[in-house]
């Protein structure tokens, strides 16, 4: 009897050479027993090999699929795409952003300025830092210590950081079901599982969170609660009110993320300013500004400030002073601020495309975010609908990238609307909607 993985090695041979394309259909497992001459058992081993090795995926009712794509080595959303127009990656830049950004830099270049921005700086950055960031998280009259701000080289690194800081490894990090790909990937590199925690309409539920932790407990959890990304659900005042009681009564942590927040200026308090003893709040310039030349934010409660520096240290993660010293000027100047109004008018805009040219589809987006959650027509599969926008050309990201835990993924996409220009944007949400419209077999010969 032929040993199941040799056959699993031919079928992943004719993938590799694209007699098998992504989405294709595979036969019936009793269907490719006889077409190799093989036993039933053996087949249904070869599906289960296939499917192991990322090759195949099985939906209840429709059969087994050839996937788009191998499993990345990095998470989704890790690198720029490759595809001529990318809606995978956000890079969102304001007009004109290049010259107001040189303008703040310009005295940084003075040879006595810019010795000192080439020294080192620490977790804790400078005075100068503290007090600009400080400014920059104010929101709704809430305002964070400028002596609690610590740095990062990123938003990224500073969510590591807090999760290094709140749990061990081999211990539970609640994550909402639906979450930014990194935080996934982050958990994977730290031994840390991630427990997926129920949403509805307005984000997190408290219920669930609580619920988590009594079956098995929890170490922290992380959450989005303005413009949840992929989402875009902005949690209203009296959830986070509640989720802040929820922290309270279970004695948790929680890391808020609220990179995005800068593009809804009346968007409720943060989660740190219910909760202030019991949450890491992350920020970061990478949407503000740019990924190029960033700082990442974290403001911890006071207990929680020297776990987190050892964290930020003992990761490499701690702040460039060339890019403190730029963050520090660009939000004295006024900069900052400039180029955040100049994204909201821009994010705006670029939903107001989206929604003219997927009206006809059932599409999740706050207005004023840089991405939308498109739940696609029922004939789609969404790895099935990201390999044919691939031929032309298109990245979109699958649903499955933002799911956590072992749950089956929507038949949804995220679309990045930030990283193309406008024009470039219409046309490809045009091809994509037309795409939508026909069926895998209409598009398959493409």
């Amino acid at each position: 009897m032929e040993d199941y993985r040799s056959v699993a090695d031919e079928v992943a041979a004719e993938i590799a050479s694209g007699r098998l394309r992504p989405g294709d259909r595979l036969p019936t497992q009793r269907a490719f027993a006889r077409g190799r001459g093989i036993a039933d058992s053996t087949a249904s081993r070869v599906y289960r090999e296939l499917a192991r090795r990322g090759l195949a995926v099985g939906e209840v009712g429709r059969g087994t699929f050839v996937r788009a794509a191998q499993p990345p080595p990095t998470p989704a959303l890790a690198e720029p795409s490759t595809a001529g127009i990318d809606l995978e990656l956000n890079y969102p830049e304001a007009p004109g952003q290049p010259a107001l950004l040189a303008r703040g830099l310009a005295p940084l270049l003075r040879p006595d300025v810019l010795g000192a921005a080439l020294r080192p700086a620490g977790a804790a950055g400078t005075p100068e830092a503290r007090q600009a960031a400080a400014r920059l998280l104010e929101a709704d009259g809430w305002r964070p210590d400028p002596a609690r701000v610590l740095f990062a080289g990123n938003g990224r690194q500073a969510i590591a950081a807090a999760v290094a800081a709140l749990v061990p490894p081999g211990e539970r990090l609640g994550v909402e079901a639906v979450s930014y790909p990194v935080v996934k990937a982050v958990a994977h590199r730290l031994g840390v599982t991630t427990v997926p925690l129920a949403m509805d309409a307005e984000g997190l539920c408290p219920d669930a969170l609580a619920a988590a932790h009594r079956a098995t407990p929890l170490r922290a959890v992380y959450l989005q609660p303005t413009l949840h990304n992929p989402l875009g659900i902005t949690m209203p005042e009296g959830r986070r009110a509640a989720i802040a009681r929820t922290l309270r009564e279970l004695g948790l942590y929680a890391v808020e993320d609220a990179v995005w927040r800068f593009l809804d200026d009346a968007a409720p308090p943060p989660l740190a300013a219910f909760a202030p003893e019991h949450v890491i709040m992350i920020d970061s310039l990478s949407k503000r500004v740019a990924p190029g030349l960033t700082v990442g934010f974290a403001v911890p409660p006071p207990g929680l400030a020297d776990r987190l520096s050892a964290a930020l240290r003992s990761g490499a993660w701690t702040a460039p002073r060339f890019a403190l010293d730029a963050a520090a000027r660009w939000a004295a100047d006024g900069t900052l601020a400039a180029v955040a109004e100049a994204k909201r008018a821009d994010a705006a805009a670029r939903q107001r495309i989206a929604a003219e040219r997927l009206a006809e589809f059932t599409v999740r987006a706050d207005p004023r975010a840089y991405y939308c959650w498109w739940e696609l027509p029922e004939q789609w599969r969404a790895e099935t609908f990201v390999a044919a926008a691939a031929r032309r050309g298109i990245a979109v990201t699958p649903a499955a990238s933002f799911v956590v835990g072992p749950r089956g993924a929507p038949s949804a996409v995220r679309l990045g609307l930030a990283s193309p220009p406008v024009e470039t944007l219409s046309y490809a949400l045009d091809v994509l909607a037309g795409l939508a419209r026909a069926t895998p077999e209409d598009v398959a010969d493409d």
